[in-house]
């Protein structure tokens, strides 16, 4: 063998073990799929704050291929896009919202599962308690303490009676309620759970609810959501105060909130999932609120509806909507 040969023979081993690594590279590159419960901003600011978090602890693209899809608020195309994410053998999923948490949980049982925007992930049956899920989920909730948003009404402007806006079969929604009349008798304040299931009802209950309540609260619901302008209008004509545990009603118009903020949680939820890729298991990883809560006031919804905000509250607000 000549000397240029050998040289050759040598170009040609090196091309093959680059060519090697690049394939073995490939086959390493982990794949994460995200499912939406639906296209709400506070879901994409989720999904934001969670593949954030991921590329600042170094799972972003290309080690990292990322599979968004929405389930458009269907809960059977959200089954199908958990099946899917179970066959194509993702090495992570993450379900936001839920309704899709759970579905994935449901779906998925042998693929970490790291849920985001989840209020209370026990009593949506999806873990078994909140410092092990017992399976192979964790994840960040949404989740505020309903006396914490009933004790700002009652310094807004001194409340007894509280309707709370919620839609039956909605789990998110049937807890929060709950939550709500849990705290009646601590805060002498009287709940009033109205459940309204379409647009309909909304139109035909609320105007009755206005005139016999001082202020109403969200709950999580798609129904709410997307009869929120109607709701606050009628509210701002009673001068009913409008208050919610969520930051996208209050952007939307809703005079005032305890909230997370969604970006903040997706983070949060992101730094498990690190964990996870790294090798740590779901059920080592406990289940965590956002400890951060704002206190967001509406100033544009303040000045519709004429209320009052006293100088003293303003001094516990921590964000404004102007």
């Amino acid at each position: 063998m000549n000397r240029m040969t050998g040289k050759a023979l040598v170009v040609i081993a090196l091309v093959f073990a680059c060519v090697g690594l690049f394939f073995q590279e490939a086959r390493a590159e982990k794949k994460i799929g995200i499912l939406l419960f639906n296209d709400q901003p506070r879901y994409v600011q989720n999904k934001n704050g969670v593949i954030d978090q991921l590329k600042k602890q170094g799972f972003g693209e290309p080690a990292v291929k990322f599979t968004v899809e929405s389930a458009g608020g269907n809960k059977v195309r959200a089954v199908e896009l958990a099946r899917k994410f179970a066959a194509a053998k993702m090495d992570l999923v993450i379900p936001i919202g839920t309704s899709a948490a759970v579905v994935a949980a449901n779906e998925i049982k042998d693929i970490p599962i790291v849920f985001v925007m989840v209020w209370d992930p026990v009593e949506s049956k999806i873990a078994t308690d909140w410092k092990s899920s017992g399976n192979n989920t964790t994840g960040a909730s949404s989740k505020t303490p309903a006396s914490k948003l009933l004790g700002v009404l009652k310094e807004l402007a001194a409340v007894k009676k509280v309707a709370v806006l919620y839609t039956s079969g909605e789990r998110n929604s049937e807890i929060q309620v709950k939550e709500f009349q849990a705290e009646q008798s601590n805060l002498n304040i009287k709940i009033v759970p109205v459940s309204l299931s379409n647009s309909e009802e909304v139109a035909s209950i609320l105007p009755e609810i206005v005139r016999t309540v001082e202020a109403i609260c969200l709950a999580g619901s798609s129904i709410i959501g997307d009869n929120l302008p109607t709701i606050v209008d009628m509210a701002n004509k009673a001068k009913v105060i409008t208050a919610s545990q969520s930051e996208d009603h209050v952007e939307r118009g809703a005079l005032v909130g305890v909230t997370v903020d969604p970006y903040a949680v997706g983070r949060l939820a992101g730094e498990k999932a690190a964990k996870i890729l790294k090798g740590a298991k779901p059920s080592s990883i406990p289940i965590e609120p956002l400890k951060k809560l704002d206190v967001i006031v509406n100033m544009k919804t303040a000045k519709a509806g004429r209320f009052q905000i006293p100088p003293a509250f303003m001094q516990s607000v921590t964000k404004t909507i102007d």
